[in-house]
């Protein structure tokens, strides 16, 4: 069974997604299981790890109890106020939750490049190893370096990057050496792994798999096949792309390994990450 390591659902008109505006007309509509069962089904999909889309509490609980009644959904990555001084406590409760995996704080949208590293957030990370729980870090390349010194401060967190940090492919290889010394950088700490998803949305319309190569290459490079995982970024991949064509460039980009490696990329290292 093969896993979708990152998707999004979400409902426009429950008004906290702030980044979600009716100028996005193909993003701006309830996006649920059911719009999505056909597009899994044809590639294999057999279950998805649902991201947060939304930096409200009341999101993580609307997608948890969303998963409660779909079997598709293997786990929910959520927000949590984790500077607040009820986040361990908060963590502890949603825990409880078996479909709860992770966090993710939206480091990209926030105006401290280094917030990462605030010594307030101490208590809540404690409270995400205690409880086995991952964390995913939406980063962009400028965000490297404080992720690697979070990252060297709690080496029994589990973390994963997002969207390969959204390399710059649409500018055409400006800003992309940094990129890549950054992604050469962040795989030399063990724990963290990567997912091979939003490259499609970060190129340019009529993106190719040739386009894509470079960078799937390095983050294959740097990573290796047992700490990378194949996510769709849907419907978000919608801005630039279609569901089944990025899984199928994705399969044809990674074709020259093993089919075990495959099975690691595609299943087995979501499953082990997330604990699903």
């Amino acid at each position: 069974m093969h896993i979708d390591a990152h998707q999004h659902y979400w409902n426009p008109g429950r008004n906290d997604y702030g980044w979600l505006t009716p100028e996005q007309s193909t993003l701006y509509r309830p996006y649920g299981p059911s719009d999505l069962t056909g597009l899994r089904k044809r590639a294999g999909i057999g279950q998805t790890v649902v991201v947060q889309a939304a930096p409200t509490i009341e999101e993580t609980r609307y997608l948890l109890s969303m998963a409660r009644h779909e079997a598709s959904i293997a786990g929910v990555v959520g927000w949590v106020p984790l500077l607040d001084a009820g986040a361990p406590a908060l963590l502890a409760d949603l825990a409880r939750e078996p479909k709860f995996k992770g966090v993710r704080p939206m480091l990209q949208d926030l105006p401290d490049h280094h917030w990462i590293n605030n010594p307030g957030l101490t208590p809540a990370i404690e409270a995400l190893i205690e409880h086995d729980l991952a964390f995913d870090a939406l980063i962009f390349t400028h965000h490297a370096e404080a992720l690697a010194i979070f990252a060297t401060r709690f080496p029994a967190l589990r973390i994963v990057i997002d969207h390969g940090a959204k390399p710059p492919i649409r500018t055409g290889g400006a800003g992309r050496a940094s990129w890549a010394e950054a992604m050469t950088q962040l795989a030399q700490l063990p724990q963290v792994y990567c997912k091979l998803s939003g490259l499609a949305t970060e190129a340019a319309p009529g993106w190719t798999d040739a386009t894509l190569r470079p960078y799937v290459d390095h983050l294959l490079a740097s990573f290796g096949p047992g700490r990378l995982m194949w996510g769709s970024d849907w419907p978000v991949l919608n801005l630039n792309g279609d569901y089944l064509r990025w899984h199928a460039s994705a399969r044809a980009l990674l074709e020259g390994l093993t089919e075990q490696e495959r099975e690691a990329i595609f299943a087995r290292n979501a499953m082990t990450f997330y604990r699903l």
